[in-house]
């Protein structure tokens, strides 16, 4: 027993350094890449490309390290959960030295230098990238779920640091050739991933150390009509009763009214809807940065000429399922009783596609 013992930790350290050593590799990748940038070398900025042929076959070489370690020992428990985890850890530290190349790539077909204070901004959002691939890295061959934990919210003050730079980019009025802003906004891209692949490191760190999971991802689903009066707030009512544990739904209108028609109280006490505490909002107010939702729905008919600007993370919807319900107290009643039946199955729709048959 111990000289299997002895054999397993053997190759579990050796797989270990070999991890060590690619992801070492990828971060000097990408600072390499940046400091081409910086100093307008597209001599280094080839040789980045070039040099990722290495990583890809070192990438290959800890696969089948990890496969061969499987066939040998058969694991169970803590050094399954490893391999296991290394065999995705190395496709996102892979993934991480071709985000190096696209910068490579992309910075030598750039015609000038990014200009100073630009570039500035580049090399901090970078180094925040770098560190925290350096860090998660660690906690993941330490299995230290503590730092894991620690580590991963850095991903969210990034991605705040992108998107801003990423609308100062596209609003700015400097001259730049549409062609440079593009391949700006690339290289920028491909910098930020950087720290979601250093997220999803910190996960399996954590499923490593622990044998946790990563939970079920929440979605942010914003209902819109015109007025946010009625059909909106209903159906954030529905998906909120349905799918308390998959989404965060909110309503909007882009032109609020004044005040939440009658209506919603009646159609909500028949359905077994929580509508006491809905408020209206304005579309704008909403979607404005840094907010973020994943789907924005459109539920009345619209010409896109009416929509506010929709939000470069956001997927927009149209279920347009007719008018707003008009009449008398009692055809908008019916009318309302029709619309909640085509709200549930759209609703339902959409989630599972978000979520899997499990939504819930």
């Amino acid at each position: 027993m111990k000289r299997y013992e002895a054999r397993l930790n053997h190759d579990l350290n050796a797989i270990q350094k070999r991890v060590a050593g690619i992801a070492d590799a990828v971060r000097a990748a990408v600072n390499e890449a940046v400091t081409g940038l910086e100093t307008f070398d597209k001599e280094r900025l080839y040789r980045v490309v070039l040099d990722d042929h290495p990583i890809n076959r070192e990438s290959r070489a800890i696969d089948a390290m990890c496969h061969t370690f499987v066939a040998r020992h058969l694991p169970a428990a803590g050094p399954l959960r490893f391999v296991s985890s290394v065999l995705r850890l190395n496709i996102g530290l892979e993934r991480i030295g071709d985000y190096a190349v696209t910068i490579g790539r992309v910075g030598v077909q750039l015609n000038q230098p990014i200009p100073e204070k630009l570039m500035k901004d580049i090399r901090e959002l970078a180094d925040q990238t770098i560190s925290m691939l350096r860090t998660a890295t660690r906690a993941f061959l330490e299995e230290n779920a503590d730092l894991a934990r620690e580590t991963k919210p850095i991903a969210k003050e990034i991605d705040v640091v992108y998107d801003r730079m990423f609308h100062n980019i596209v609003t700015a009025d400097d001259g730049r050739p549409r062609t440079e802003v593009v391949r700006i906004l690339t290289i920028l891209d491909q910098i930020e991933r950087v720290s979601d692949q250093a997220k999803n490191i910190c996960e399996e760190a954590v499923f490593v150390a622990t044998g946790e999971t990563k939970k079920p991802k929440v979605y942010k689903v914003l209902f819109v009509d015109r007025t946010n009066t009625l059909v909106s707030q209903l159906a954030v009512a529905m998906a909120r009763k349905a799918f308390p544990e998959s989404g965060e739904f909110n309503a909007a209108g882009w032109e609020p009214g004044s005040a939440i028609d009658p209506a919603l109280a009646r159609i909500g006490d028949q359905l077994g809807l929580e509508t006491d505490e809905l408020e209206i909002k304005e579309f704008g107010q909403l979607v404005q940065f840094p907010a973020k939702h994943h789907v924005i729905v459109t539920l009345v008919p619209t010409d896109d000429t009416e929509l506010p600007q929709i939000p470069f993370h956001s997927i927009l919807e149209k279920w347009n399922l007719g008018p707003r319900p008009d009449g008398s107290d009692e055809e908008i009643d019916t009318r309302l009783e029709e619309l909640s039946r085509d709200l549930r199955a759209h609703i339902r729709d959409l989630m599972v596609t978000l979520r899997g048959e499990d939504a819930c």
